[in-house]
């Protein structure tokens, strides 16, 4: 699995998702004006972009483990305070933040309720702890067509459905382990228009997170196969995929 994959490529892959699901999100969240907002494993800025549209640059922070995804929100977003960091150990002071979000991202923390808690930890008392993952155990995840069509031509395939917070009500639970109050979960979705099948497909072949890294890894034969599967368990062209993600919030 890779995430020092090109900014671009990940936008191609999933950023045609993460953009639309930002601004509900953020509202899911309470974002609200004259706010100090923290974007945790920023990726390239889907969120990071709506919370600079909301609050201005110089309300919001980012952090992200990959250096490309840095670098590439550094110059998207030149006023905005962004870090190279894990969201299990965060470079800022206790009670910086009103608020500390993290869009699809808890499932790739190494220890989840540990990178809740430093999220609590940096965000001040009162304030608000948020975080949302995609349905991978539901059936509802933006990648389902991709990993069902994957676990046809080889039932032993590992898929991100036993990822954290990615069945239902399982976020909820670790925002009560890592120490959260008052917390709240829901379903948000979002509807994406693909105009053909190869424009859906084409970022699968980028190498990108862990169904990249599975295509990358496969032959020619076998990426084939897999490519065709897809294409038939999908509908003809043009067609809406809605996806969906758990979300939950949380007061520190």
């Amino acid at each position: 699995m890779s995430f020092e994959v090109g900014a671009d490529a990940y936008d191609r892959f999933m950023g045609r998702y993460s953009v639309p699901l930002a601004p509900t999100f953020a509202d899911f969240a309470g974002v609200a004006s004259a706010e100090r907002v923290l974007d945790v494993g920023s990726g390239t800025g889907a969120l990071t972009a709506e919370l600079v549209r909301r609050l201005g640059p110089s309300a919001v922070s980012a952090a992200d483990p990959s250096g490309s995804f840095v670098v590439a929100i550094h110059g998207r977003h030149p006023n905005v305070d962004v870090r190279r960091a894990a969201a299990e150990d965060l470079p800022f002071d206790d009670g910086t933040f009103d608020a500390a979000l993290a869009q699809l991202v808890v499932h790739f923390m190494k220890d989840p309720v540990a990178g809740l808690r430093e999220m609590a930890r940096v965000t001040r008392v009162g304030g608000v702890v948020a975080a949302c993952v995609w349905d991978h155990a539901g059936g509802t995840g933006p990648l389902d067509t991709f990993w069902g069509a994957a676990h046809e031509l080889d039932p032993a395939v590992m898929d991100e459905s036993t990822l954290a917070g990615t069945r239902d009500g399982h976020l909820a639970r670790l925002f009560g382990e890592a120490g959260l109050r008052d917390i709240e979960d829901r379903a948000l979705e979002v509807h994406l228009e693909h105009a053909s099948f190869e424009t859906w497909w084409e970022p699968y072949t980028l190498g990108a997170g862990p169904a990249g890294a599975y295509v990358a890894a496969l032959d020619e034969q076998a990426r084939d196969r897999l490519r065709e599967r897809c294409r038939r368990a999908l509908p003809p062209a043009p067609f809406v995929q809605t996806a969906r993600a758990w979300a939950a919030r949380g007061t520190v």
